[in-house]
């Protein structure tokens, strides 16, 4: 009993200790866990942080890439405004010492006239001369077009297949016919078809259009779509993606839509490669087919409006759009929105008469009424000196015919000023308008000034488009003529929409493309997308390295073509002949040579490798940033020389694209030597003729008195050498 009792009064004791001890190990438990979740918490942020610091360097290498690639264009572009001032100069300045020498300008500065032309279209659109061989395997097109034809064209183009000349002559000859039924601007309404596909820019990436069509279906009755201009140049496909939008635009005619862009113009083909192309892929027709493509161009609208309330452009608008005044342009004129302008503006500075020439006042930009006054007051000083000029000849020549003859110049040029001033005033009015709708560019800040950048058109700011749309009682506008990394921006309060659909512009990998679909609400949807199965497989970092060592590149070969020039900054930062500057120095040098506005200290890891004290040697550094295999035409030349022509290489290839004007690709070495001596002027390039004939003489290869410019343009090319 007592040893029961003993065990009785055990039990609680023991259970009292025992849950004493399970006490102490759950707190025990309890710290360690909460120690290992302080810690897993202090990983986790540690990692976050990482992590957002890579994805930060990631953006600010991707955004330096990317500013590269488009500073770069842009001075591209610039360049090609270069080349037209250099025509101008010509214009004004050259004076001619031969007849050969003067037909030899003309025929470089020739406008195509398109009522003297219209002959010569004609016959180029007779495609019925053309005959198709029995021998040719390709697609083929018999009219009217239906959407068989159109499937059967897709697929032989993916199979690499080419239109025979005599079906694209036809198509050419047929979308002209109903581009020159339609008005400047197009309206269409959402409530024909569920909803309106509005794409951008594709220049001739073929696998960019056969992907949206993959992804959203071909033209249909209830499928609408919009291309809003430049179908072509850049791309190696620019006449296959032209050849399928105007097949569906013949098929569908209601529901497939054509916007012009600034490449649907023949002088930028000139330069930027659709000129090139077809004269490599159509050879003996090449000539007949541009010439068809340089008229069918001007047919283009100009814009389309949607339901009244969306505008859809290439470009963008500036304080002067007007779509009144665009409404009723004489389009079909307007081959090329440079040379017209170039032709407006010089058209009162080389009036001339039987006994006088009006002196060269250059032209003001008209876009308001102070400057069209600023045009009058010009065009009326002119005149005036002109006659203070003749009575103090006649007072001289004391015959009273003289007076007459005053008398009677006063009133011609009374006559000729009033009619010269309403009529260029207008037509420069007229170009000033369709320039800023296919070239300009949206800011965000207020206010509109020239697009210096591009050398076209002007950047209008939010409060533009503000007033814009409320002029025209519009909602917004739709626009494309800038790459965007996604595909598409959106801007100026949303009332700004810019989609691009060519993705890897610059390169594999450099941007996705986009179009857009609204429907009757006009709420805008945007689907993305990148062509090519090899982008899809590399990681982020992967991709940036490769667009980055890409733009480089690009980057590097500008700074060999400035080579010279930039040795005389950098020795301007060198008083004492050290051979070294500063880092800081070297970036203001970069820029004030380049003149890309791109962030050198940013881009200094890639471009500068090894410092010596903290300095950067730069005479070692301009050996070493290119590495470059010479040609035998590259070594004969003088290093000033090859720089030169290394540096206006796209330039000069445009010039001799047009004496070139049958695209035989050769010219005559006496046209080649006219070039160079009137290129040369303009550049302030010490030339002498004999090096000029030196050269000519080893570019001809085969010694049969002719260039072939296209051997010429490859010879002068970098070709990188490969690491060893």
């Amino acid at each position: 009993m007592e040893r029961r009792r003993d065990m009785r009064d055990s039990l609680p004791g023991r259970f009292s200790r025992d849950m004493s001890a399970q006490q102490s190990e759950g707190r025990k438990v309890s710290k360690d866990l909460k120690s290992k979740n302080i810690l897993s918490f202090k990983a986790a942020i540690l990692i976050q942080r990482w992590y957002r610091r890579h994805v930060a360097r990631l953006e600010m290498r991707r955004r330096c890439t990317w500013r590269i690639f488009q500073s770069i264009e842009y001075s591209g572009e610039q360049d090609h405004l270069k080349l037209n001032n250099f025509f101008d100069y010509l214009m004004t300045n050259f004076t001619p010492s031969n007849r050969k020498e003067r037909d030899f300008v003309k025929h470089i500065l020739s406008e195509p006239d398109v009522a003297r032309d219209l002959t010569k279209l004609e016959k180029s659109l007779q495609y019925q001369s053309v005959m198709v061989p029995d021998s040719y395997m390709g697609p083929r097109l018999s009219f009217p077009l239906f959407h068989e034809d159109a499937t059967a064209l897709l697929e032989a183009f993916k199979q690499n297949q080419q239109l025979h000349a005599h079906y694209v002559l036809r198509l050419c000859h047929e979308a002209r016919r109903h581009l020159m039924q339609l008005p400047n601007i197009t309206h269409i309404s959402t409530r024909y078809s569920e909803e309106i596909t509005v794409c951008g820019d594709l220049h001739g990436q073929l696998a960019d259009l056969f992907l949206i069509f993959y992804k959203n279906g071909l033209p249909a009755p209830q499928k609408a779509y919009v291309f809003n201009g430049d179908f072509v140049d850049r791309g190696k496909q620019s006449v296959e993606v032209l050849i399928v939008l105007l097949v569906f635009l013949l098929i569908y005619p209601k529901e497939v839509h054509l916007n012009r862009g600034n490449h649907e113009d023949y002088m930028v083909n000139l330069r930027y490669g659709l000129t090139k192309e077809v004269t490599r892929k159509y050879k003996e027709h090449g000539s007949r087919i541009m010439k068809v493509l340089q008229n069918l161009f001007s047919c283009l609208p100009l814009a389309t409006v949607v339901d009244g309330k969306v505008l859809i452009v290439h470009g963008g608008v500036s304080d002067i759009t007007d779509l009144g005044q665009l409404a009723k342009i004489d389009r079909f004129k307007i081959l090329s929105v440079i040379t017209q302008k170039r032709k407006n503006s010089v058209a009162v500075d080389s009036f001339e008469t039987e006994n006088l020439t009006f002196a060269r006042g250059g032209f003001c930009r008209a876009s308001n009424p102070e400057n069209k006054a600023e045009f009058s007051r010009r065009v009326q000083h002119m005149v005036q000196e002109d006659l203070k000029t003749c009575r103090k000849q006649a007072e001289r020549s004391k015959f009273p015919e003289a007076e007459t003859s005053v008398r009677s110049f006063a009133s011609t040029s009374e006559v000729y000023m009033r009619t010269c001033e309403v009529r260029n005033v207008e037509e420069y009015d007229d170009i000033e308008q369709i320039l800023d709708i296919l070239w300009s560019d949206p800011i965000p800040q207020n206010g509109c000034r020239n697009n210096d950048d591009r050398g076209g058109g002007c950047y209008f700011g939010p409060d533009v488009t503000e007033k814009f749309l409320q002029k025209h009682n519009l909602q917004f506008i739709i626009r494309s003529h800038e790459c965007k990394p996604e595909g598409y921006d959106i801007c100026h309060n949303r009332k700004v929409i810019t989609v691009f659909s060519a993705s890897n512009y610059y390169t594999v990998g450099s941007n996705r493309g986009a179009y857009l679909k609204i429907g009757p609400d006009l709420t805008p949807h945007f689907i993305q997308y990148q062509a090519g199965k090899g982008t899809h497989k590399l990681t982020m970092t992967q991709r940036i390295s490769r667009v980055e060592e890409s733009a480089y590149q690009v980057l590097k070969e500008k700074v060999f073509a400035h080579r010279s020039d930039l040795m005389t900054a950098f020795k301007s930062f060198d008083k004492k002949n050290t051979g070294s500057i500063t880092l800081n120095e070297w970036a203001k040098a970069m820029e004030s040579v380049l003149q890309l506005g791109l962030p050198w200290r940013m881009l200094r890891s890639q471009l500068v490798l090894h410092l010596t004290n903290g300095k950067l040697e730069y005479r070692t550094w301009l050996k070493e940033i290119v590495t470059e295999q010479w040609s035998s035409a590259q070594e004969r030349l003088h290093s000033s020389l090859l720089e030169n022509i290394y540096r206006n290489l796209s330039t000069l290839e445009t010039i001799f694209s047009m004496i070139d004007s049958d695209h035989s690709g050769y010219i005559s070495l006496e046209e080649f030597q006219q070039t160079w001596k009137l290129f040369s002027a303009h550049m302030n390039i010490e030339i002498s003729e004999k090096s000029i004939s030196d050269l000519a003489r080893s570019i001809d290869f085969n010694k049969d008195g002719n260039i072939d410019f296209n051997e010429f343009i490859e010879a002068f090319r970098l070709v990188r050498q490969a690491p060893y």
